[in-house]
């Protein structure tokens, strides 16, 4: 893929496609449209559901190892090209150039990774009530796969949908965010180039009345997997419950990070910070509210402060930039709001608390890291989202008081606790109620482990072996062999 103006076409059906209108693609960093993108129609989605349904059953037949070896070829292009497809990130989406690196690393990986499980789909044997049988639960494909991702990892949660999918024998209709199409599309042409064959893969932008819509009410789908938000994942469970379609779902998070007193300070400040900051902020594990004992606050809040100050905003194709823009000037305002909300309820604002000034910055849109204090429990800031730079710091006085706030919360996605005392490790691995827990470190969450969520978090998850079971369902046989034809007779 040569850098320059993207492919903009469509996948369906392993032919290339243009879309019943076009929207443009704004780069964050100087708030200018650069390209066009196509945009599908409910049509367009049910033709691509129709050329998974058509394609799957080839595909289920397949070897595991067939299945792989295409996977792994996808894991191979990606890396061929890694820097144009990062540099393409940056432009669409915001984050830093470094960051970009990381996250295309991250979905070879993913192909990589779920092509390992061609030789470890297990089924179970068990024994039957009468002789000469025996009782089978396979796992097979689920069959036709719609899925729906954001725009805050655009080309890393491509692979996380369609690399499960793909080992598990099942087709897929994915749909972009229609702010970052571009990732999607670049992967669509991966899956070309590696010999994917037509109907397996569908890639579509579109908007989400639209094109998600379609998706999350077409009789003929198997499963819907999503990333993304509260309302959008209530509105597929509601749509989905027409046709009983199984769901999973990945959705906010309020991720609360405890300081305990005995802890590395200035490890937990780094983490804290990175946590919070990490694309721009935009990721749905990162610290939201972080809690730090009392006696070690004011130190915890000075030292955190200088760490953010050496952090540099800025242009994202640069490699000294550690924060970028929000990805749209809709994101920005919503966290401008919410740091108003925050100090007209009586939060302090102790750095930030603005966009940045300068030529740099005209068009972009960026906002400086921000710390609040003065914050107290019941304040939205604790409660809602806000995906942005801005982090409140929280004093706490015992465990009790804390885990009573962390886990106070519509959302149940990511904790993290820093300390070093093994019994208050084990009492926040009993009582801090969230799907993951990260002890003394902080997040990517790893590819063999499960990404889940409680309450609003969403339902079902990702990754590793759990993850993979989303995508297959069991059939159960009952086989006998005996030749008895009084068998089906239970002798009861």
């Amino acid at each position: 893929m040569a850098e320059g103006k993207p492919a903009v076409e469509m996948l369906i059906d392993g032919r290339f496609r243009d879309g019943s209108a076009m929207r443009a693609v704004v780069n964050p960093a100087d708030g200018k449209p650069f390209v066009d993108v196509p945009l599908a129609d409910a049509a367009m989605t049910h033709e691509a559901l129709a050329a998974a349904r058509r394609a799957q059953p080839a595909w289920g037949a397949k070897a595991p190892l067939e299945r792989a070896g295409v996977m792994r070829d996808i894991a191979r292009l990606i890396r061929a090209d890694a820097e144009t497809y990062a540099r393409l990130i940056v432009r669409e989406q915001g984050k830093t150039i470094k960051e970009a690196r990381g996250e295309v690393g991250g979905a070879a990986e993913f192909f990589d990774f779920f092509s390992e499980y061609a030789r470890r789909i297990q089924g179970e044997i068990l024994p039957s009530d009468v002789a000469g049988e025996q009782i089978w639960i396979q796992r097979v494909p689920a069959g036709v796969v719609g899925a729906i991702i954001p725009w805050n990892y655009p080309f890393a949660l491509v692979a996380r949908k369609v690399a499960p999918a793909l080992i598990a024998g099942d087709t897929i209709v994915l749909k972009s965010h229609e702010d970052t199409p571009l990732s999607a599309l670049a992967m669509a042409r991966i899956f070309d180039r590696a010999g994917v064959p037509p109907g397996v893969v569908n890639i579509l932008t579109g908007t989400g009345p639209v094109v998600g819509e379609a998706l999350c009410t077409a009789p003929d789908v198997d499963l819907l997997t999503m990333t993304g938000s509260v309302p959008t994942g209530k509105r597929i469970m509601t749509n989905a419950a027409q046709h009983l379609t199984p769901v999973s779902l990945e959705l906010g998070g309020k991720a609360p990070f405890i300081v305990m007193p005995d802890a590395d300070l200035d490890q937990a400040v780094r983490a804290a910070a990175t946590s919070r900051y990490m694309n721009c902020g935009q990721v749905c594990i990162c610290n939201e509210r972080t809690y730090v004992h009392r006696d070690i606050h004011d130190a915890f809040v000075e030292r955190f402060i200088a760490f953010s100050r050496t952090l540099r905003v800025g242009d994202p194709m640069e490699d000294a930039t550690d924060i970028g823009p929000k990805v749209s000037l809709a994101e920005l305002e919503k966290v401008e709001a919410r740091v108003a909300e925050a100090v007209s309820a009586g939060a302090e604002v102790l750095l930030g608390g603005a966009r940045p000034e300068g030529p740099d910055f005209t068009g972009g849109y960026y906002y400086t890291p921000t710390v609040l204090g003065g914050v107290t429990p019941g304040m939205d800031i604790l409660k809602q989202e806000t995906f942005g730079p801005v982090i409140p710091i929280v004093p706490f006085d015992t465990l009790d008081d804390v885990v009573a706030e962390a886990n106070d919360s519509d959302y149940g996605l990511s904790a993290y606790l820093y300390t070093n005392d093994m019994q208050t490790i084990m009492r926040a691995v009993n009582e801090v109620a969230f799907g993951e827990l990260y002890v003394n470190r902080i997040g990517p969450e790893a590819l063999q482990g499960f990404h889940v969520g409680y309450r609003h978090s969403g339902i079902g998850g990702d990754d590793g072996l759990h993850g993979l079971e989303t995508y297959l369902r069991k059939k159960t046989v009952y086989l006998n062999y005996s030749g008895d034809p009084t068998v089906p007779l239970m002798p009861y």
